[in-house]
């Protein structure tokens, strides 16, 4: 565990008391005003104890360990995707190829081999699995095979392996920064990474929270009706300014961020979290499904947890890649 900060670890230990306080909260609502009978919030609250257990035990071992266990995640949403989504018969071999592009793209992250992580999916799978398709020789939905597939590749490993890398990220790596980090501790300025990628998930789901509670309780105009109803410019708006608050507090008790620097992935994360959960919807609603599958209780499949992270991680890794990097 030398490889974690004392500030990664109070994180996660507040956390770890945050889930146990909301626990405590449903059963006493339970037992008292007779809510949540139906199960529902208990079951999400369940899965989110299982969520934080495995990402804890993920980021444990060794500073690059938990790079595997988005490896696992993305492997579970590309196969929901491709579930969800009509695929040629002709193309199973063509599957098998974009399955076992997950480890290479994860080997590159975990040895920080930025060139081949960034041009692996997007340059060179983009050439190979549509010249792999040719030589099956159907011309007949090649152009939504290929297209279905590449899409389902950028959103499900492609994006999401970029909080992976942050893991592995390492500013003396370059003489040219435009930024010098600002380090909380001696230990998290030898491995930045876990408190990157810590803030990166915890301010993306606190997002989500935010502007749903800021939504439930204001109210008002649509953002998005026929994609998502429940959306309001003002749980947008609310939940916005919440997060940026929110990251410019913890962004530099946790990271090699300023408070300015923080205040902007605040930003960032705020309203890419908020058009990646559309995205999904507007997917979720062209292919007539509820949720993507039934893998996490409370919450529905993989891509339903992990929606807003897959617009929020790449530019947030860009972002302070540019800056740091």
């Amino acid at each position: 565990m030398e490889h974690l900060a004392i500030e990664v670890r109070y994180t996660l230990l507040g956390i770890a008391v945050a889930l146990g306080a909301a626990t405590v909260l449903v059963l006493v609502a339970r037992w008292l005003f007779n809510k949540d009978q139906d199960g529902e919030l208990t079951s999400r609250i369940k899965t989110w104890w299982v969520i934080v257990g495995l990402f804890v035990a993920a980021i444990v071992p060794a500073a690059n360990s938990a790079v595997w266990l988005f490896a696992f995640v993305s492997f579970l949403a590309l196969k929901e995707f491709l579930s969800m989504t009509p695929t040629r018969r002709a193309d199973r071999r063509v599957l098998f190829y974009a399955y076992a592009t997950i480890p290479l793209q994860y080997y590159f992250a975990a040895v920080n081999w930025y060139g081949m992580f960034i041009v692996f999916i997007p340059v060179i799978m983009f050439i190979a699995l549509p010249a792999r398709m040719i030589t099956i020789g159907r011309t007949e939905g090649f152009l939504k095979a290929a297209g279905t597939l590449h899409w389902g590749l950028m959103l499900t490993v492609f994006s999401l392996s970029h909080a992976a890398i942050l893991l592995t990220f390492d500013p003396t790596l370059s003489d040219s920064v435009r930024l010098i980090g600002s380090y909380p501790s001696e230990v998290g300025k030898r491995h930045p990474g876990p408190g990157l990628l810590l803030l990166l998930v915890l301010m993306t789901e606190l997002n989500d929270i935010f502007q749903f509670c800021w939504g439930k309780s204001c109210g008002g105009r649509k953002v998005a009706p026929t994609v998502s109803p429940g959306k309001t410019y003002a749980g947008l708006i609310g939940g916005a300014a919440t997060t940026i608050l929110v990251s410019i507090i913890l962004g530099p008790k946790l990271t090699l961020m300023d408070w300015k620097c923080s205040g902007i992935a605040g930003v960032i994360i705020a309203f890419a979290g908020f058009f990646g959960d559309l995205c999904m919807s507007s997917l979720k609603r062209d292919l007539k499904i509820k949720d993507f599958g039934a893998t996490l209780p409370g919450h529905g499949g993989v891509l339903d947890r992990v929606d807003s992270l897959i617009f929020t991680a790449p530019l947030f890794f860009h972002f302070v890649y540019y800056f740091y990097g």
